[in-house]
């Protein structure tokens, strides 16, 4: 189960971020002294931090300053800032991404889900396997046992993600994140000549339908 900090000080939204959480399987960490967090992060271990700006004491950026300075933990900024000069900063001083408040709630989650899995696929090996599959990221490439076949960048990263979830649907939505993150606007046919072509390369190997479209979903193997 995932350990999520939440470092909000609205006791209202940390309420909502919390049973949103629990309810989506997580394990809540909110934080409700806020005298030493960065220290509270190193003891917890949290596997995400939702973050705030305005914060009593310390605010969210030299928090997340601070933080980075200890552990390499995803951090969200999850604001009601929504200045792009706001949004640099917080990226620049290491954090992952920057929501602004009010927050679409599929939204939050997708990019929660993404940030873990990245966080997930960086610290695991440069191999993946499932099911008689092998994917080696530092190659680019994807095996069989007997064939194997080269990947592009994109059609690396659907892999990865499919298999960092086997029998589990994975949404567009969270590949796009995934693929194209802090792009203005990819245009959802992106996607799907992404997919065909990945599809035409599985072929090769026999296992054409080895993704499979769960429609209104996403996709599965």
């Amino acid at each position: 189960m995932h350990r999520i900090m939440i470092v909000e000080d609205d006791v209202s939204i940390r309420d909502e971020l919390t049973l949103l959480l629990e309810n989506e399987g997580y394990r809540p960490l909110p934080i409700r002294d806020f005298t030493d967090i960065a220290a509270q992060v190193t003891a917890d271990s949290p596997d995400l931090i939702l973050l705030d700006i305005g914060l009593p004491g310390q605010d969210g950026f030299s928090l997340c300053a601070a933080i980075r300075r200890s552990v390499n933990v995803p951090i969200l900024f999850v604001t009601s800032r929504d200045s792009s000069l706001d949004e640099i900063r917080a990226l620049s001083l290491g954090g992952d991404d920057y929501i602004t408040k009010p927050y679409n709630i599929p939204v939050l989650l997708a990019r929660i889900k993404t940030a873990l899995r990245r966080s997930s696929q960086g610290s695991d090996a440069e191999i993946m396997e499932v099911g008689g599959l092998t994917l080696n990221l530092a190659k680019g490439s994807l095996s069989n046992g007997q064939n194997a076949i080269l990947l592009t960048r994109n059609e690396l990263q659907i892999m990865a993600c499919l298999m960092n979830c086997p029998g589990e649907i994975v949404s567009r939505t969270e590949l796009i994140e995934t693929l194209w993150n802090n792009q203005i606007y990819i245009d959802d046919n992106t996607l799907s000549v992404n997919m065909t072509r990945l599809r035409d390369k599985l072929d090769s190997l026999g296992m054409r339908d080895l993704i499979r479209t769960r429609r209104g979903m996403g996709y599965q193997i």
